[in-house]
């Protein structure tokens, strides 16, 4: 395992720093929003298996539905192999769409006949992850990054597509519309090789406008 995840404080801590130096705007965030503690996901299938899920839903939804699919198996996430001896029907009356399920589906296959192998992506580049997912049906760049950020704790992540995260970044730093890609990359560039310490920082002053928080 490698030993410049998030989760290590002395990464965090030296991303914060990074940031902070690097960037006002960042510095700002930081400084008005809680510490947090970063825990990442240690069940590989089950993070995907959620990802999958939650794709193109609202939050609440994904969890009315992850909470009746882990039901199934006595509140768990399964198994590759458990879920594939799972009639269909069980899984589609939990609420999980055809296309989600043939999703799973062939995650779950690819996992048992050994053409995907989560473990090695510990020792992998993001690139060779991101890649070796991307041929998993229905998993693209987002769920990818998502995977990177929150299970293997990459530090460099930067989730350009992802519309939260760009509506943190448009209130962050007073943009008028939403940021393009190349806009979005050109602010991050001071960033590296923390975005993801900075992207999940913007996830959470998203979070505290909602709530009613200043920053």
């Amino acid at each position: 395992m490698p030993n410049d995840l998030i989760s290590d404080p002395s990464v965090w801590n030296a991303g914060v720093r990074h940031l902070s130096k690097g960037d006002r705007t960042m510095s700002r965030l930081i400084r008005a929003l809680p510490a947090r503690k970063m825990t990442l996901h240690a069940n590989h299938f089950g993070s995907l298996v959620t990802a999958i899920i939650f794709q193109q839903i609202s939050g609440s939804a994904g969890d009315s539905i992850m909470r009746r699919f882990k039901s199934i198996y006595g509140g768990k996430v399964p198994t590759p192999r458990v879920f594939l001896a799972t009639e269909e029907s069980k899984v589609r009356g939990a609420g999980v769409s055809p296309q989600k399920y043939s999703y799973l589906k062939d995650l779950s296959e690819r996992i048992e006949d050994g053409r995907l192998e989560l473990r090695r992506f510990w020792e992998m580049p993001d690139s060779e992850v991101a890649a070796e997912l991307d041929e998993v049906r229905g998993i693209g760049r987002w769920t990818a990054e998502m995977f990177l950020i929150f299970t293997l704790g990459r530090k460099d992540v930067l989730p350009v597509d992802d519309l939260g995260l760009r509506k943190a970044l448009m209130r962050a730093y007073r943009l008028r519309t939403l940021p393009s890609e190349k806009r979005f990359r050109g602010i991050a560039k001071s960033w590296h090789p923390y975005c993801t310490i900075a992207s999940l920082y913007l996830w959470q002053s998203l979070d505290s406008e909602k709530t009613g928080q200043n920053w």
